[in-house]
């Protein structure tokens, strides 16, 4: 029970940064019919009752696919697509409306909710919804005449934001009307994207039957970049994702900076995507997640941060904020979401054509993920475009690493002059050198 405590003392904390960050943003949340009627869907209510709370302004746009085929097959009306998309005549259009309807009414009908030792307790959420999407027919491609099948002409963004400013959270559904009055059935990853793009929202987040975006091979991807995403679009197993990678494309190229892919089945995943370091689905990015860079002198606190504890159980020399500010030319770094995760320096010795790999150090969280490697990788470019030949290591605790990376036991006489001059021979440390 301590333990449990603890755990969650420390979750909380460490959530803070992100409460920060999150709040007076905006957020398009996309969820398909299948969501809805996932036995999770209730908890993802509760999560974003919560986000509301913490001051996130949220566009919520649902889908209704499944209730509508449903209703399409109660009338035994027929399926008719084209590429995929759905031709609308007007029984058809019946079928649309009900449905979306009803899902609109579902989901305005649990964000109400409040009942006593809830998670709904007190929130007393409004939610707004209406004539905020403007469309127009798709018409006539290839000879096949779409009907009442339409696309995303215009968001009222003024009316949305009004709703936001307000507190609301605002539900968009699959469906749009025309200034001459008709009604259009619209995709709802259409909706989510012009809604996310003319917002100029924070992020757009999408709700999936898995845990993320998956390889070929069904691991989660953690982090994608979007040129990594445009060869998915052009991928065949992506096929039957590709209107949600679509969507995710368009709102980065617009400016966005991150998209989520996050389990509508998984509960608390929402929450974990957003208020963890780590996430728990797929974050889309226009850059990488974790960068590997060279320090700079705004890097120092986050060095020290990092070194510290290694520092204290004498795994590494101290070095002085100071020092660190002086030599931070030196370092290079994995930072993930503004933390460094790890780093290490080369001090080159460059009258022996050697260089000193120094201060090699990686999160305990982080460990296991080749991050190290990638350092050593980069720090060994950096050498070689010095013009050194070999690069050398004085460790106590992780000498079978640096066997495993490559470097090979040497002795005292195989360093610099210079450096033999500073040997700590209290420390007695283990000499390694790697031949470039």
């Amino acid at each position: 029970m301590v333990v449990s405590h603890i755990d969650s003392v420390k979750t909380i904390r460490n959530s803070a940064p992100y409460i920060n960050a999150h709040r007076g943003k905006t957020f398009v949340l996309m969820f398909g019919g299948e969501a809805i009627e996932d036995a999770n869907f209730a908890h993802i209510i509760h999560d974003i009752a919560l986000l509301n709370s913490l001051g996130v302004r949220l566009v919520l746009v649902h889908g209704a696919r499944p209730q509508i085929d449903e209703r399409v097959n109660l009338r035994n009306l027929p399926f008719r697509f084209q590429d995929d998309i759905r031709i609308t005549d007007k029984q058809t259009l019946e079928c649309v409306k009900d449905a979306a309807g009803s899902v609109r009414a579902q989901v305005e009908a649990l964000l109400t909710m409040g009942l006593p030792n809830s998670p709904m307790h007190g929130a007393q959420i409004r939610v707004c919804s209406g004539n905020l999407v403007v469309a127009m027919p798709i018409g006539v491609r290839d000879g096949v005449d779409f009907e009442n099948t339409g696309m995303v002409r215009r968001i009222d963004v003024v009316g949305i934001n009004d709703h936001l400013n307000d507190g609301s959270i605002v539900l968009l559904s699959p469906m749009g009307y025309s200034p001459t009055g008709e009604v259009f059935n619209l995709s709802h990853e259409d909706v989510a994207t012009n809604a996310a793009m003319a917002l100029k929202a924070d992020k757009l987040i999408l709700f999936s039957p898995n845990d993320g975006i998956l390889s070929e091979d069904g691991h989660l991807l953690r982090n994608i970049e979007i040129d990594q995403l445009y060869g998915m679009l052009n991928n065949a197993f992506y096929a039957p994702q590709k209107l949600s990678l679509q969507a995710i494309a368009a709102s980065l190229e617009s400016g966005i900076s991150r998209c989520h892919c996050v389990s509508y089945s998984q509960d608390g995943a929402l929450l974990q995507e957003l208020f963890t370091r780590d996430g728990a689905g797929s974050l889309i990015s226009q850059r990488s997640y974790e960068q590997l860079r060279p320090a700079n002198i705004e890097d120092v606190g986050g060095i020290l941060k990092l070194i510290n504890p290694l520092e204290e159980k004498g795994i590494l020399v101290k070095r002085s904020r100071e020092r660190l500010e002086s030599e931070i030319e030196l370092f290079t770094l994995i930072a993930r979401d503004g933390m460094t995760i790890a780093c290490a320096a080369l001090y080159p010795y460059p009258e022996d054509a050697m260089g000193e790999l120094a201060c090699v150090a990686t999160h305990s969280d982080y460990r296991g993920g080749n991050r190290g490697e990638r350092i050593l990788h980069a720090i060994k470019s950096q050498a070689l475009q010095q013009g050194l030949t070999s690069i050398f290591v004085l460790t106590t605790v992780t000498g079978h690493w640096f066997l495993e990376q490559g470097f090979m036991p040497a002795s005292l006489e195989d360093l610099p002059a210079k450096k033999k001059k500073l040997y700590n021979y209290q420390r007695n440390s283990k000499v390694f050198v790697l031949k470039l």
